[in-house]
């Protein structure tokens, strides 16, 4: 699917929406028609009909892509052994995370750096695991196959940043957010697409990709987003000690943040927490016990891996 210029995902999925809509309207107007109030065998047969196909459309799901919930993954692939996680180990993760997102930023306001467009975000990610599967062979990423979403106006509205197709197989990515997210984001989705399905291990394989890329935009995303789970972390541990390592990021990181605030706040919906609580509950019922805090596990998967190799 990497060849099409459009998200052929996306576009399955505007035929699915248009489907369900067109069968919500029959039902309707066999509910308030004298047949459809006769003929209530008719209307219980159409809802069935659309529970069969629901279930149909779960287990393609789970064969194309749900078996990848049991892989033992990276971290099994790097021989990582994950400790539960203290106060000392966040905080000084913490302090190793913040300088190194300061000196990204840094870096990048030094060599004025302009935006990276959609595309060279696309070919800069497919760049990254060339250089990553160097290292690693196991992260080689052929065909490409990174998509700006045609939905993008909706998802911001939904709280989705990017997200990954099991059924065509594409990485799509929500390109109307603040481009300073969307490098790591590109990253997180290519993850998922080598069969990473764990959020934490999508989250680390992403970093690792992003930091490969030696480009110091793709590093600042990197840095930002990881500095951010571990702040998140530590917060629930020590608010205060949470507050103070935030508030030592540079003031231009500090614009960024309030960029990004913005634009969140600007597409707040009602849709948000219902969305928020469905994907949750379908995280946990996939091998993530943690929910939608299973992104934020990857500070324990950064922790082991900065413990064996020492460095980031």
């Amino acid at each position: 699917m990497g060849s099409w210029p459009i998200s052929l995902g996306d576009l399955l999925y505007g035929f699915l929406l248009l489907w369900l809509l067109y069968l919500l309207v029959l039902l309707i107007a066999q509910l308030v028609s004298k047949k459809g109030l006769i003929g209530k065998k008719v209307i219980a047969d159409k809802i069935l009909s659309i529970l069969i196909s629901a279930m149909i459309v779960y287990l393609i799901f789970n064969l194309c892509w749900g078996i990848n919930y049991n892989r033992k993954g990276i971290t099994w692939q790097l021989g990582l052994h994950l400790e539960k996680q203290n106060k000392e180990d966040i905080e000084a993760l913490n302090i190793l995370l913040l300088e190194k997102v300061n000196a990204s930023k840094e870096k990048l306001i030094i060599y004025q750096a302009p935006r990276l467009t959609e595309n060279e975000i696309f070919f800069l990610t497919d760049s990254a695991y060339k250089n990553i599967a160097v290292k690693y062979s196991f992260l080689q990423y052929n065909p490409s196959s990174i998509k700006s979403s045609m939905w993008s106006s909706v998802l911001n509205y939904t709280g989705f940043t990017g997200y990954y197709n099991p059924f065509t197989g594409e990485a799509q990515v929500n390109t109307s957010i603040p481009v300073f997210l969307q490098p790591f984001i590109a990253c997180h989705e290519v993850a998922h697409q080598l069969g990473y399905a764990k959020e934490m291990e999508a989250n680390f394989v992403g970093f690792l990709a992003a930091k490969a890329s030696k480009n110091p935009q793709f590093l600042y995303s990197a840095y930002l987003d990881i500095f951010l789970y571990a702040n998140r972390d530590l917060w629930l541990l020590d608010s205060t000690a949470a507050k103070h390592y935030r508030s030592k990021l540079s003031e231009s990181i500090k614009t960024d943040l309030k960029e990004w605030q913005q634009f969140n706040k600007q597409h707040e919906s009602f849709m948000q927490p219902a969305l928020g609580w469905l994907y949750d509950l379908f995280l946990k019922q996939n091998k993530q016990p943690e929910g939608l805090w299973s992104y934020d596990r990857v500070t324990a998967v950064i922790n082991a891996y900065y413990k064996k190799y020492g460095a980031l």
